[in-house]
């Protein structure tokens, strides 16, 4: 028999009403009964976030003017009653103010990605978590999907052998205009180097891929070759990147991102090759993973179907058929940050080291992309320590 656990408390910093992201972060937080929302400060216009607030059926007197409000409030009361983590789904601007302030304060985060605006901030609330005695957990979503994870387990058991090629692309074409210039508030900000920081595409969707890339094929970027460009004119950040890639222990690959590819919706596909197969992975049909072989037929393993490894299953929630995607993949992570702080089990879910390794490939990038020399190192090793 399951034992159920009481729901930790969970206040959220933007997401009010309108912002994609938010809602996404909520429905995820809710699916398994995990978490219950309950406090918030949802946007620094009063109406909007008092609105927000009513909206989402929470105590007018827990709807929070500004972060430093909310957090010298709930850390007022009783412990069994104040919130037990912050969901940052702000611009990228806020994320390691918010963070580095709630960390130490000894409340858990929860934060979207990118990790802050450069490595500096990112050590920052490194240190912050260690100061505060606090866990940090990152939206990297794609490894939330249970088949990214039978992808992980089927490489790092050596069913490819020796990894020698990764190809991770990320198209999406809904910048080919400049909306961000007619209104449009997700595509403004993300293209505001205020607020979005040093890339547009790269930080927004290229370190998807990048993560990725890294989190399946079990290898590090040692260094890489980059292309930065703004298609649409007037741009002031990258709406379009691509990478040559080479891996520790010899492997070679590609990334490529870009939201200006007309036509394509979210198109993240991921191809790891070894010495005797090759996996490939897509987020548009994520219930299917492809594995070929030199010297047999292909494969074609299904989500919920047999032969599946124990950390896949325990990411699946409906039989083989009935598909599970984005919704229930970020719900993973939810799921699964829960459980680390109730002590139940300590599954992965994206957290400092992966922030730090993904900033690290942003500044390795635009240098390169700057620069003269041909090949750039990824710095930004990280220890274990950080989790």
């Amino acid at each position: 028999m399951t034992t159920r656990h009481e729901p930790l408390k969970l206040a959220m910093a933007g997401g009010g009403e309108g912002a994609f992201i938010g809602a996404i972060h909520r429905k995820a937080a809710a699916l398994d009964g995990d978490w219950r929302l309950v406090a918030g400060t949802f946007s620094s216009d009063a109406a909007r976030n008092d609105c927000s607030g009513a909206v989402l059926g929470l105590d007018p007197a827990r709807v929070y003017p500004t972060i430093d409000a909310l957090i010298a409030a709930e850390c007022a009361l009783p412990q069994a009653e104040r919130i037990d983590a912050l969901a940052i789904v702000t611009p990228n601007h806020l994320h390691a103010p918010m963070a580095i302030a709630a960390l130490e304060a000894g409340i858990h985060v929860f934060c979207e990605k990118p990790m802050a605006m450069n490595s500096a901030e990112a050590q920052a609330i490194a240190a912050a978590a260690q100061r505060g005695g606090a866990k940090f957990a990152l939206a990297f979503t794609y490894s939330g999907y249970p088949l990214v994870e039978e992808a992980r387990v089927r490489v790092s058991r050596g069913d490819l052998g020796k990894i020698r090629l990764v190809q991770v692309e990320y198209l999406q074409g809904w910048l080919s205009l400049p909306i961000d210039g007619d209104g449009n508030k997700q595509a403004a900000w993300r293209t505001d180097p205020a607020k979005a920081g040093m890339g547009g595409c790269l930080g927004d969707i290229g370190t998807h891929a990048f993560h990725l890339a890294e989190h399946v094929s079990g290898v590090r970027v040692d260094a890489l070759c980059a292309d930065l460009t703004a298609h649409v004119p007037g741009r002031r950040l990258d709406d379009d990147v691509g990478a040559l890639l080479r891996f520790e222990g010899g492997a070679r690959g590609t990334l490529k991102a870009s939201q200006v590819a007309a036509g394509e919706e979210n198109g993240l596909k991921l191809r790891v090759s070894g010495e005797h197969g090759t996996l490939e992975w897509a987020q548009m049909e994520p219930n299917t993973l492809t594995l070929r072989w030199l010297d047999r037929p292909a494969e074609v393993v299904r989500a919920g179907g047999p032969g599946l490894s124990p950390s896949t299953q325990a990411l699946l929630r409906t039989p083989s058929g009935h598909p599970e995607g984005y919704i229930e993949a970020f719900a993973n992570l939810y799921q699964g940050f829960a459980a680390q702080l109730q002590g139940r089990d300590d599954r992965f879910v994206p957290g400092l080291a992966d922030g730090l390794r993904t900033m690290a490939f942003i500044e390795a990038m635009i240098a390169n992309a700057q620069g003269d020399d041909k090949w750039t190192p990824v710095s930004g090793r990280v220890s274990g320590e950080y989790r």
